[in-house]
């Protein structure tokens, strides 16, 4: 399971939420149109950052997404959504985008994530074993680097 470290905010997915309304109507796609529709759509709602390139990737990419989460079917090259996947879809896709502009967000305060992770340390004896580890290291490195400066004029001698 994959674990988030850093602080991120990440908007409202505007890429995935264009296919999903361009796939609700009952009409297939190849990707190549659908890309031209929601390439316009996100241009008029000025969405569409980072080149057209980019933007076929990540649009393929959430497509791929979409077709494995059963919201969308894939019959040789044509896309079709499925109408009731892409009705709870968007009711979620609603609600998320509510609760980002509320300023709502899913993670927890960093201080509950620090007191629930086994692996923090709490003694000091913890402590100070960390600190020695990491001087020992450094002095590691340090011989390391000497060695180094030794080697090269060796080698630019030749």
């Amino acid at each position: 399971m994959k674990s988030s470290y850093g602080f991120s905010r990440r908007g409202p997915d505007r890429v995935a939420e264009e296919l999903a309304a361009v796939l609700s109507t009952k009409a297939s796609f190849e990707f190549k149109a659908l890309f031209l529709i929601v390439h316009e759509k996100l241009k008029l709602r000025n969405a569409a950052s980072g080149g057209e390139e980019m933007l076929r990737l990540r649009a393929y990419e959430k497509l791929q997404n979409l077709v494995q989460a059963g919201i969308v079917t894939k019959k040789g090259k044509e896309y079709k959504g499925v109408a009731s996947a892409l009705v709870s879809f968007m009711e979620t896709v609603t609600e998320l985008n509510a609760n980002f502009a509320a300023g709502i967000h899913n993670r927890l305060p960093m201080a509950q994530n620090a007191s629930s992770s086994k692996a923090s340390i709490t003694s000091v004896e913890g402590s100070k074993a960390a600190k020695a580890k990491s001087s020992g290291r450094k002095a590691q490195n340090g011989a390391g680097k000497e060695v180094e400066a030794t080697r090269k004029p060796a080698a630019l001698a030749r």
